[in-house]
């Protein structure tokens, strides 16, 4: 039995969870509404305050869509209840962000700035502090959404391993290397 599928979903105050009969689960709550396309093979039931989500077979497929779905609809309810966060800072001299209309501009050591169109589903804020490195955050109910949104952005300079410049999350660890040796 798959481990994560198994475990039911609570529901926190707040949030409700409605399942069409094509099998569409819609989770809506404070921070807003997120909706899924469930496979027709897979059953998902509300009762009361506990969302399960059950498969018809022991395949190793249906056994892979059991844990897939659980945790898509369990990142839907903490979604539209708490919200997600994600913190990059960037690294690196004379490297610069700002959010304006929902464009992300970057400054990141190329020739030119860098302009990223940020979807109305997420937030986007970036602050630069004297002294501290440029930081940009994202904020939104969408953990797929934000997670696609926050590596694009890194994908613009990724970490370099001998100097540790680039674009990372905050609190990541970069394995740095050595440098080069003079040969005596």
């Amino acid at each position: 039995m798959s481990r994560i599928g198994k475990q039911p979903i609570d529901l926190p105050a707040g949030v409700t969870v409605d399942v069409s009969a094509a099998n569409v689960v819609t989770v809506k709550g404070p921070k807003g509404e997120l909706t899924q396309e469930v496979n027709p093979e897979m059953k998902v039931t509300v009762e009361g305050t506990v969302v399960t989500v059950e498969r018809p077979t022991e395949q190793k497929r249906h056994k892979s869509l059991h844990g897939l779905y659980r945790s898509l609809i369990n990142n839907m309810v903490v979604g539209v209840h708490e919200g997600y966060t994600k913190d990059l800072e960037l690294v690196g001299v004379g490297y610069k962000a700002s959010v304006s209309n929902n464009v992300l501009e970057l400054n990141l050591g190329y020739s030119h700035n860098i302009y990223l169109g940020v979807p109305p589903e997420v937030k986007a804020s970036a602050e630069m502090k004297k002294g501290q490195t440029p930081r940009i955050k994202l904020e939104s109910n969408d953990k797929e959404l934000i997670g696609q949104i926050a590596a694009k952005i890194r994908s613009f300079r990724k970490v370099e391993p001998y100097k540790g410049k680039g674009v990372r999350f905050v609190g990541e660890i970069v394995r740095r290397k050595a440098g080069k040796t003079a040969a005596k």
